[in-house]
């Protein structure tokens, strides 16, 4: 008779989600993943396959996890502007329990060359803030507190660098205020 989960796999997920996004896929083992998931081997195993396919999954919960609060600050926000002072708080913004810096952007950077699996979802995701931001840029543009002489599609992956930028620099120990300042300046580029 086989037995059953006795944990919940969005719970362990997000365990693994952390400590890859902590110390990046190459520098965790197995050792580690056991230690902070606190699940046996063989449950990883069968439930993940292997660690890879455990470090997709981990990018999705992310990027599903990061999707689901920038839209709730986008939906709570009054304007465009305040909608992406709103978006770049939440790229700058340290939680007391998560790593700095982004997942996606931090596994980009470590295997976007060498990994057709990981580029791929890093690209992907990267596409999807940009449509983010090309929403918010044509909101602003028809309320008429952004600019309309750029194209919103052009300003947005503008936004978008800014945005991979922040979250690199996040993973330093850059002063959040220099961080505020950058965004505050891009922010400014695009008002009337």
């Amino acid at each position: 008779m086989a037995r059953s989960k006795e944990f919940e796999v969005n719970e362990v997920l997000d365990k693994a989600m952390k400590i890859f996004w902590e110390q990046g896929y190459e520098k965790t083992s197995m050792s580690d993943l056991v230690e902070h998931m606190g699940i046996h081997r063989r449950s990883i195993y069968d439930t993940f396959d292997d660690k890879h396919t455990l470090f997709l999954q981990a990018m999705d919960r992310y990027k599903g996890k990061i999707s689901t609060t920038l839209l709730s600050e986008i939906k709570a926000s009054k304007t465009a502007v305040e909608a992406l002072h709103k978006i770049f708080d939440v790229m700058i913004s340290e939680a007391e329990d998560t790593p700095s810096g982004c997942l996606i952007v931090n596994s980009a950077v470590e295997l976007g060359t060498r990994d057709s699996d990981v580029d791929t979802r890093s690209l992907e995701s990267f596409k999807d803030t940009e449509r983010m931001f090309e929403q918010i840029i044509q909101w602003g543009q028809r309320d008429g507190e952004i600019a309309s002489d750029h194209d919103a599609k052009e300003m947005a992956e503008y936004l978008h660098n800014i945005s991979v930028g922040i979250r690199a620099m996040g993973r330093t120990s850059m002063d959040k205020e220099k961080l505020n300042r950058i965004i505050d300046v891009s922010i400014k580029l695009l008002e009337k």
